[in-house]
């Protein structure tokens, strides 16, 4: 994964303006550059370090959420016929999809924190993060698919196909 500014390289007043601003309602910003890269970088961060842990952690011991066990049941009784391991990107985005996604997000509002935050997800279980490979969704729909990933075991050949990128500094 490519090198990337910190969140320290803002400066205290940058990191508090952007944590500022990402309280607002999304609506409210419209073709703000700085606030897209805060975002892409929180986005990019979550994923490396993910993908780290599943390269160093049998995945099927990782619990990503205090609500695995509900979310793994939620999303197969939603979607019984979701293929985990490789995904479509219209399974996600398609206007059908996201009348069915929706009611499935809002159910855990109040139980994930952050639970619609942006988050990108791997289109191919077999593959790493790359921009052919990736999507951006919803913080829950990534926690959804990744659990039934790690429990269907789909993520289990992560480790021996890839190692984990040790973090750089800036």
């Amino acid at each position: 994964m490519a090198e990337h500014m910190g969140l320290g390289d803002l400066g205290v007043e940058g990191v508090m303006g952007a944590a500022s601003a990402l309280s607002a309602p999304a609506e409210s910003y419209i073709n703000q550059p700085e606030l897209e890269m805060e975002w892409a970088m929180k986005a990019y961060e979550h994923a490396e370090t993910y993908f780290n842990l599943l390269c160093a952690v049998d995945p099927k011991l990782l619990r990503l959420t205090p609500h695995d066990d509900d979310v793994y049941t939620k999303l197969r009784e939603t979607f019984p016929d979701l293929n985990v391991g490789r995904l479509q990107e219209d399974e996600l985005k398609s206007a059908e999809a996201k009348e069915k996604w929706r009611p499935f997000c809002n159910y855990y509002e109040d139980k994930i924190q952050d639970f619609n935050f942006g988050t990108l997800l791997r289109l191919d279980s077999t593959s790493d993060y790359s921009e052919k490979n990736s999507i951006l969704v919803t913080r829950i729909q990534f926690f959804a698919v990744e659990i039934a990933r790690n429990r269907e075991g789909y993520n289990s050949k992560i480790r021996e196909l890839f190692k984990p990128t040790p973090k750089t500094k800036s």
